[in-house]
């Protein structure tokens, strides 16, 4: 061994181990809906007189409900939407980007229009993802306004299934990646966009480092930040918690994420 290597080797020797441990991060997490928060912030519907109309959500401009592809404004990760009312109780739609179907929901309402249940299946990932919701009524639509028609209350998240349940992470001290159900990213922490690869939807993400157990992601698209994470790791190194928050209306969700061995 040459005197360099034998210096460059002793001081080595000399670091610390707690420098080349992994960090609280490091690992994959799973996602579970009984560990879920919903928002509080109510869920709006409008079908009346063959249109369709959602008052919360990102787009809230009005739909034809006749089964036939309409454009959507206002989200960059749809471009059309096609709403069918297949009977009195039960409404479908069909989310498009680029021509190709994105997301599908099948709405259902409970026989005493108390509560119903909304069915979506994401195919934004590698493989799909589907999840079921219930809500519960809070006021009803106007008079002659289908069923579904009214203000909801996220109540439970039912159930969630699908690769997307998992999600990998990786922080090193001055960047952070993530992989999951066919998309990923590496970003740094200095305040720049990076994207995320495999996403239809082209996200760009910006991290920030607030400490070792804590990072913040900001999520972008169409050039418009539209949702936070803020994710934190709990003192056992067990658990992320996660505040998701969707900026345009200012509504939060609180889900765990749990180590995997």
């Amino acid at each position: 061994m040459n005197m360099m290597l034998k210096v460059c080797a002793t001081a080595l020797l000399l670091v610390p181990a707690a420098a080349f441990a992994d960090s609280a991060f490091d690992g994959t997490w799973k996602f579970s809906a009984n560990h879920i928060q919903l928002p509080k912030k109510p869920v709006v519907f409008l079908l009346q007189d063959g249109q369709f109309t959602c008052k919360s959500c990102r787009s809230t401009q009005t739909f034809k409900a006749d089964g036939t592809d309409q454009k959507m404004m206002g989200d960059a990760t749809i471009d059309t939407v096609a709403i069918t009312v297949v009977d009195a109780n039960t409404v479908t739609s069909v989310f498009k980007l680029g021509g190709k179907t994105i997301m599908t929901r099948k709405t259902v309402l409970a026989a005493d229009g108390k509560s119903l249940v909304d069915e979506t299946t994401s195919l934004y990932g590698a493989a799909p993802q589907t999840y079921k919701e219930k809500m519960t009524r809070i006021s009803a639509g106007p008079e002659g306004s289908h069923a579904i028609s009214g203000s909801w209350h996220e109540a439970k998240l039912l159930s969630s299934s699908g690769p997307s349940n998992l999600v990998t992470y990786g922080m090193t001290a001055d960047g952070f990646t993530m992989s999951s159900n066919g998309q990923s990213y590496s970003a740094k922490f200095d305040d720049k966009q990076y994207l995320t690869k495999g996403d239809p939807a082209k996200t760009m993400v910006n991290l920030k480092k607030v400490s070792d157990t804590e990072v913040i992601e900001t999520d972008s698209q169409g050039g418009k930040p539209v949702e936070t994470e803020d994710m934190t790791v709990s003192a056992d190194g067990k658990t992320i918690h996660v505040v998701d928050t969707t900026l345009y209306n200012k509504s939060a969700q609180h889900y765990d994420l749990t180590k995997q061995p």
